[in-house]
């Protein structure tokens, strides 16, 4: 039976709607579907015709047994076996459940990439005061400028029953993630023979509009980052501050630097879009980061509808602290007996570069999880037209917020047969919820006062 939301996709399609022209929020009576036939945030509570996709159940609603706050998270699914794995010889038994992405990655290394399959899971969950607001954006949210910005929408996903692609992008871009967050992660661009120099980053996050008591939209700040070079030496001490606008082409996205050679902080308009992410080796822009960030307006966006694909999902192998960064990274792309696939439903956009815009990928093609609106694939395409990378976001349940975000991404070039793992926590401290923090954190004066190279 088709759900509600992909009726209303097929009922737009057939009255002619085009992306542009569509812009209402829904009705109460389409609403109230949130919390019964679909999970609180929008997704098709019931599992898959075949049963391989479970019906959700609330997802993780408690942390398991032995856990405390501040411990590498344990794999809630550890006893789990894989069901399948899918190599390069044997991927047309599973080809209708495979991104394009992931099938070039089977191709392009037919000897060692594989994929692990395990029994999906859908685990994830977020606090009731995320769903009751979600509820609430159903009715009140929409869309500003184009799809440039979003009004009328708090804390929750703005769009959990979308008829347009922006609105599910802005799914991504919105999702809760608590309130203030730190992590110290690693970053690695490994070339062809798998060397590699590790980069270390103190990120810290204060998502504004996940706070109940701020008000994002007439402060017009989505959220703010803090992040500071930890090593190598070279690069150690160098700093870069980001006030994410709710609404960028109202106001585009604030950033500052502090460069340790010129001790001084400058403003750093070009941190956006395709200019090349911070100690990348120019292997992902910057809108790569966190799977897709900023503006919209580059792309004409395109709502494909939804499939179900294998994607990365529970990947607390790849969070664990019982390996090693060494563990994990090798030639070409990452040790594949690490990432944990499942079968999920996902959200498909396609983005296409607008004629007169710039912009490395003149398309890229997002994959959307149905449960947490967490990307988890993206495929970008050259001016040729040909597939250049593959980007992947491993994603776990933090259970003590609870929400789903990625411990780790993997930007793939199969160009340049090299790739990008940024997010690696193995050897460090695990992202802290508990963290403490307010704009005033956040200000030039301050990045000022922690620049002390």
């Amino acid at each position: 039976m088709k759900s509600k939301t992909t009726s209303i996709l097929l009922t737009l399609t057939l009255l002619g709607f085009t992306g542009s022209q569509v812009m209402a929020a829904v009705t109460s009576e389409e609403a109230e579907q949130l919390g019964d036939t679909l999970t609180p945030m929008g997704a098709e509570k019931a599992g898959s015709e075949d049963g391989v996709i479970p019906a959700w159940d609330g997802g993780i609603t408690a942390p398991p047994s032995g856990y405390s706050v501040g411990m590498h998270h344990p794999d809630p699914f550890a006893e789990d076996q894989p069901v399948a794995v899918i190599t390069a010889q044997n991927m047309g038994e599973y080809a209708a459940y495979l991104t394009d992405g992931h099938k070039a990655l089977l191709q392009t290394y037919p000897d060692t990439y594989k994929m692990k399959v395990y029994p999906t899971r859908r685990s994830a969950s977020y606090p009731q005061d995320v769903y009751d607001a979600t509820k609430s954006n159903a009715i009140n949210a929409h869309l500003t400028g184009e799809g440039a910005g979003v009004a009328g929408a708090r804390i929750g996903a703005p769009f959990p029953i979308p008829q347009r692609a922006e609105e599910v992008m802005w799914n991504h871009l919105m999702r809760y993630r608590g309130v203030g967050a730190s992590r110290t992660i690693t970053q690695a661009a490994p070339n062809r023979r798998g060397n590699y120099t590790l980069v270390e980053f103190s990120d810290k996050f204060l998502f504004n509009y996940g706070d109940a008591a701020s008000n994002a939209e007439e402060e017009n700040i989505l959220l703010y980052l803090l992040q500071t070079v930890v090593a190598p030496a070279r690069l150690a001490g160098s700093i870069l501050l980001v006030h994410e606008t709710l609404d960028q082409i109202k106001e585009p996205r604030r950033a500052w630097t502090y460069n340790t050679g010129q001790r001084r902080v400058r403003r750093a308009p070009n941190v956006a879009y395709d200019n090349p992410g911070t100690a990348s080796d120019g292997m992902r822009t910057s809108d790569q980061f966190d799977m897709f960030n900023g503006a919209l307006d580059r792309y004409d966006w395109k709502l494909l509808g939804k499939r179900e694909v294998l994607v990365p999902y529970n990947s607390y192998k790849l969070h664990s602290d019982s390996i090693k960064v060494s563990d994990i990274l090798q030639p070409l792309h990452i040790n594949q007996e690490l990432p944990r696939y499942e079968r999920h439903r996902v959200w498909v956009v396609e983005a296409t570069l607008k004629d007169g815009t710039r912009h490395i990928y003149a398309r890229r093609t997002f994959y959307l999880d149905e449960d947490s609106w967490q990307i988890l694939v993206v495929e970008q395409y050259d001016g040729r037209g040909e597939l250049w990378r593959v980007s992947e976001g491993f994603a776990v349940n933090y259970y003590e917020v609870p929400c789903l975000w990625t411990t780790m991404e993997v930007h793939t070039d199969l160009q340049a047969g090299r790739y990008l793992a940024i997010g690696m926590d193995n050897e460090l401290e695990p992202y802290d919820f508990s963290t403490q923090l307010s704009p005033a954190d956040f200000t030039p004066a301050n990045l000022r006062r922690q620049g002390v190279r």
